[in-house]
């Protein structure tokens, strides 16, 4: 691969490389409008982008990185408190966002470009140089557990080393037509489902808001490779299996890909039954971009992320931060990482990058099993998905994925609670399928049944609802787990 980010912006043929509803834009088009909005950015080291899933937003990111500014994502629907504290701590010189949309009030002090995607004359040029890999590319703000959000700072090389690996691990080539409606101002959407596509030398379609419909069409199109979140393939699997043109345009996808969080084994089946299609987990972070993924010739089994990708190396280690050896796949141990994947620190904040970064392996707070033949097995997070209960350190995912079998579960998250004789007690987080409530014993001897008695959820509440980010991921300390 070139050693530029985006090679193909360089040839001269009329491939397509964006489309958002019916405006699309050529490789040679869009070299000619991010040039422009390169030549606007000289001499500027920051820059945010008001990030919604427009033309205007992709434009904006491969125009800065051209010219070797670094971006910071801006999601549209921040609050004021953390979208003051991302602009304090970022200091962005200058805003870029679609022509006519209200910026927010912690936007005002940077001056503004409006981002034009009108193409102009698309006469061939040459690349400017690509800065050196070290050279910050993006800074990603990721929420931890307390705190305001950090600013992840992820520099070019490791983008591009990242997105090369998954090119091998997914086939991905030049072919290949990508359909989401993931948002823009994440390593998700952005990163993976724009940069991806556009570094392949490939096309992206932004379907703008996720319907079954809407991807069915596009699979049944152009487009080969769908990447989505859970709660996408969860409406994806109902709506295939009431709709027979659905399923059989879902089942024509070279590669549907999932990610963000974990994809319930139940809707694994669903999917694969209605479609014949098997979808592949891959496992991230925002400081690692991808470091795991199920390969696309390989067993895709539910539940399991696959083994680390090309160049990145994941060890098990335990509380004392001793390495598990071998595979068992009940062997629980925190993930760390090494690699060209990582990014380079937390903005402004050496106190959290050094607590994270030791001896150059980053420690992610994600704990998992690993298989003798090295697939990993996400349990979730050491701080609210490790459960010590009676002596017994329990997955809360495991768990979930039993009660989902239960047809009076539509949805479940599982966290522990203090406990004066286990230590910590099981707590089932649950919205009943249809309304009603399915018997709280009757959902613990289902768990006792399918996995051991010492995992069987000792309380169970019901909600309407689960708390859930953009990206889908439940938001288990809003249970109060």
């Amino acid at each position: 691969m070139s050693d530029h980010l985006f090679p193909a912006l360089a040839r001269p043929d009329d491939r397509a490389a964006l489309r958002f509803g019916d405006h699309s834009l050529t490789y040679p088009q869009l070299a000619s409008v991010a040039g422009r909005v390169a030549g606007e950015l000289a001499g500027a080291r920051r820059v945010a982008v008001l990030a919604t899933s427009t033309m205007e937003t992709c434009v904006a990111v491969v125009g800065a990185l051209l010219a070797g500014v670094a971006v910071v994502p801006i999601n549209s629907k921040s609050g004021e408190r953390e979208l003051a504290h991302i602009v304090g701590d970022s200091s962005p010189e200058l805003v870029l966002a679609a022509p006519g949309v209200e910026l927010p009030d912690a936007l005002a002090a940077p001056r503004r470009i409006d981002v034009d995607v009108t193409p102009g004359p698309a006469d061939p040029t040459a690349l400017p140089p690509e800065p050196p890999a070290s050279t910050p590319a993006l800074i990603v703000y990721t929420s931890g557990t307390t705190g305001p959000p950090k600013g992840v700072v992820l520099p070019r090389g490791a983008i591009a080393a990242n997105l090369d690996a998954l090119a091998h691990a997914w086939e991905w080539t030049e072919d290949d037509v990508l359909a989401h409606a993931l948002p823009l101002f994440h390593v998700h959407g952005l990163i993976l489902g724009v940069l991806g596509p556009l570094r392949r030398g490939g096309a992206v379609r932004h379907l703008g808001r996720f319907s079954s419909a809407a991807m069915a069409a596009e699979l049944a199109g152009p487009a080969t490779m769908m990447f989505g979140v859970p709660t996408m393939y969860h409406r994806l699997a109902a709506d295939a299996e009431a709709d027979a043109g659905i399923a059989e345009a879902v089942g024509r996808a070279r590669l549907l890909v999932s990610g963000s969080a974990a994809l319930p084994a139940v809707d694994h089946e669903r999917i694969a039954r209605a479609t014949g299609q098997r979808v592949l987990e891959r496992y991230g972070m925002t400081e690692t971009l991808m470091i795991a993924s199920v390969r696309a010739w390989a067993d895709r089994r539910p539940g399991t992320v696959g083994q680390p990708v090309d160049g990145v190396e994941v060890r098990l280690v335990d509380e004392a931060g001793n390495t598990i050896e071998g595979g068992d796949d009940e062997t629980v141990g925190e993930i760390v990482v090494r690699g060209p994947n990582l990014f380079l620190e937390y903005l402004n904040r050496p106190d959290a990058t050094s607590a994270a970064l030791r001896d150059g392996w980053f420690h992610t707070g994600d704990v998992a099993t690993r298989s003798e033949d090295g697939y990993l097995r996400i349990v979730g997070r050491r701080a609210t998905d490790l459960i010590k209960s009676g002596g017994f350190k329990i997955g809360a995912g495991e768990i979930e994925n039993a009660l989902l079998e239960h047809p009076g579960v539509a949805e479940v998250a599982v966290t522990g609670e203090p406990d004066p004789d286990l230590g910590e007690r099981i707590v089932a987080w649950v919205v009943p399928a249809d309304g009603t409530p399915p018997a709280a014993e009757e959902l613990a001897d289902h768990v006792s049944r399918l996995l051991t008695p010492h995992k069987r959820p000792r309380v169970v509440r019901f909600l309407d609802a689960l708390p859930r980010n953009d990206m889908g991921k439940v938001l288990k300390r809003s249970l109060g787990g």
